[in-house]
């Protein structure tokens, strides 16, 4: 909540709730009382209308805090219900001492009309707290994730742009083609695999913008297509192994997350059949997530002649991970080896499935 907007909420609240109580719990009292009981109502129905609505927006906060999104709404009410009698009978008790200590009398135990009446009341504002701070909490909560649904969209696109023009370009349409014109004449049936196999890169790169997240499975079955032409290009002087197991296949991430950094590897290495690049990808435990962590590594040989830098890539792939959940991507090189850890996410870890 903006500053000035808290500020000016917990001076006039309290006022206007007090106002308002006025007029239908208290109206009464100004034709039936003297000046010095109307007063005493006054302070008392004041002071006890600042401590209530603080103490009560101290607790709906710390909640909050403690059980932050829109995903945990009904944790949050479910402990609002449970503090809301705790409460209630706060303000009670503040307003039974008041009006002892101004009578000059010891604390007594009102009747149980008298009770019921004030309890009635208290009931009344302390809705009114929780439903303000609550409901300005939720509000604000909608508007961020309208907010970062929409630039997701812009990074997914974003992303899509950078894949298509990474990949669907006329360098890598005539190195895939160049490979084909070798092998139909020598090799038919390798030639009749590899049309296959970049039919079904091609087919997963235009239908890669259909969703925010794709199976893991499904994005190993395209990363499987794409390094065979990789792999027919390159020969020897290309190796990638995959090492995941089957239970992980219900796992999510972005689509195109593979791609990219397998495409990274190739871009920013020297490939030789004597000095081969080595990509691994690797399913990993992990103790931050429930379902675990992929790990794409590649040895580092880095090419002489400088390309150009794939932090875009990176990039996209950094920003959907934050938007959908919330979570970091790891990225290491130690000189060796670099390594890229990704999440990998379950349906329940997503902050659209709240």
């Amino acid at each position: 909540m903006k500053p000035y907007y808290e500020t000016r909420l917990r001076i006039v609240g309290p006022l206007v709730l007090y106002a308002f109580g006025t007029i239908f719990f208290r109206l009464n009292v100004y034709f039936s009382e003297d000046l010095n009981m109307i007063l005493r109502y006054e302070w008392i129905g004041i002071s006890a209308g600042y401590i209530c609505w603080n103490l009560t927006r101290w607790v709906v906060l710390l909640i909050q805090r403690r059980n932050p999104g829109l995903g945990q709404t009904k944790k949050r009410l479910l402990w609002l219900a449970a503090v809301y009698p705790f409460l209630v009978n706060i303000g009670v008790f503040i307003r039974l001492v008041a009006h002892s200590w101004l009578s000059g009398k010891l604390f007594y135990w009102p009747g149980l009309f008298d009770y019921a009446t004030t309890t009635g009341i208290q009931l009344f504002y302390h809705s009114i707290y929780i439903a303000i701070y609550e409901g300005i909490y939720l509000y604000r909560q909608w508007q961020q994730t309208n907010a970062e649904k929409e630039a997701l969209l812009k990074v997914q696109w974003q992303g899509q742009f950078e894949s298509l023009k990474n990949q669907v370009n006329p360098h890598f349409l005539f190195n895939s083609l160049n490979s084909l014109s070798s092998l139909i004449s020598d090799e038919p049936a390798k030639a009749e695999r590899f049309v296959d196999e970049m039919a079904k890169v091609y087919r997963y790169l235009l239908r890669s913008n259909e969703g925010e997240l794709t199976t893991l499975k499904t994005e190993l079955g395209f990363i499987s297509s794409y390094t065979h032409l990789l792999k027919t290009r390159y020969g020897k002087g290309i190796s990638v192994t995959v090492d995941v197991e089957a239970v992980e296949d219900t796992c999510y991430l972005p689509p195109l997350t593979l791609q990219m950094l397998v495409e990274n590897a190739v871009k920013h290495n020297t490939i030789l059949n004597h000095k081969p690049l080595t990509i691994e990808i690797k399913a990993m435990p992990s103790v931050h997530q429930h379902v675990g962590q992929l790990m794409v590594r590649n040895n580092l040989q880095k090419r002489t002649i400088r390309t150009g830098s794939n932090q875009v890539g990176l990039s996209n792939i950094a920003a959907k991970y934050q938007m959908l959940s919330k979570q970091d991507i790891v990225v290491e090189d130690d000189g060796q080896y670099f390594t890229v850890l990704l999440p990998l996410l379950s349906e329940t870890q997503l902050i659209k499935a709240v």
